[in-house]
């Protein structure tokens, strides 16, 4: 990853000023470099994003490409969007304070622009003050603190300058007495799709659907789904909603039917971009629950293996769950 260009913007609600920098962030700066560098990352991996297209008219795609085009310079570009946002957030009830991170990074041989919106957060630190010649240190709130390179950012959007390809995450504000998506409504001005993450829960509830109507354990069905999305991840970042079907309901093409026309319905995309971390948070474990308050994760290929676990449907209705050649029990 190299940073090529980076500017911060303070758009401050608490004291209604907005500070447009003038000038890009030092790229020479460790802490700088590493503040966006490990930002970057987390976003680009954030299993809550979004991917967007624009409109045809969005001013933000004009802009982008006068920018390409070298017709505005980096900081002129960056201050419009700042100013689009403070305008368009001024009316929301109870705005928070925010710093907008703008960066324009190549990796991959691709180039894209970010757009990072970061709450300031209240938090306390320490202050030195002499009296009388006296020093004495307090405790002080400060209300312009920056997100940790640990902790997520609840808005942001990567641009990729050569396709216009949008992954983003927004947040929802009142403003005006409505719900309004500041980036994609305004800013950005694009169409979305749900999220990778979004389609795996629904794709998920569908497989038990399914299962539980067609007398099926559920907890079986759905760790085939998670174990095919897992080993999918070890061959392609593309995963097909519809193999995964198959795959499930691999011994019914009534099943499977059932599972095309349910997908179908609910407007789920036939094939997803799956990050391969997202991939293997979903699909390496399964976790079960029992009515009687019984806990039990275990790795989702296992269901394919009775030398491991095995569910035994009794004749009464009820389940049984027989874990096998167990060598040692850790209590934890």
């Amino acid at each position: 990853m190299i940073i090529n260009h980076s500017i911060l913007h303070i758009i401050d609600f608490n004291s209604d000023i907005c500070v447009f920098s003038q000038r890009e962030l030092n790229p020479d700066n460790t802490s700088v470099k590493d503040f966006i560098e490990k930002h970057l990352s987390h976003v680009q991996s954030d299993s809550r994003g979004q991917p967007g297209v624009f409109f045809d008219k969005s001013w933000f795609f004009s802009s982008l490409k006068a920018y390409a085009k070298s017709e505005i310079d980096f900081i002129k570009f960056s201050t419009v969007i700042a100013n689009s946002i403070y305008e368009n957030m001024l009316t929301e009830e109870k705005a928070n304070s925010l710093d907008l991170l703008v960066a324009d990074f190549s990796q991959d041989d691709d180039s894209f622009i970010t757009l990072l919106l970061m709450n300031s957060r209240l938090a306390y630190t320490h202050q030195v003050v002499k009296n009388d010649g006296v020093i004495q240190n307090e405790i002080i709130q400060h209300y312009a603190i920056l997100p940790a390179t640990s902790q997520k950012v609840d808005s942001f959007a990567i641009i990729n300058k050569r396709t216009a390809e949008i992954f983003f995450v927004d947040k929802r504000r009142y403003i005006n007495g409505k719900d309004v998506f500041i980036l994609k409504e305004k800013v950005l001005q694009c169409l979305s799709n749900s999220s990778s993450k979004d389609v795996l829960k629904e794709v998920s509830g569908i497989v038990s659907k399914i299962a539980e109507a067609n007398g099926i354990n559920s907890a079986v069905a759905l760790s085939r789904a998670k174990n095919f999305i897992f080993e999918n991840s070890e061959l392609s970042d593309i995963l097909s909603t519809e193999e995964l079907g198959k795959e499930v309901f691999a011994d019914s093409d009534d099943l499977q039917h059932e599972y095309e026309e349910l997908i179908h319905s609910a407007k789920l995309p036939k094939e997803i971009k799956l990050k391969k971390s997202l991939a293997v948070r979903t699909g390496k474990n399964h976790k079960i629950k029992t009515d009687t308050g019984i806990e039990i994760t275990f790795p989702a290929e296992y269901f394919e293996n009775h030398d491991f676990i095995e569910f035994i449907n009794n004749p009464d209705g009820t389940i049984s769950i027989e874990l096998k050649n167990i060598g040692k029990i850790i209590n934890k």
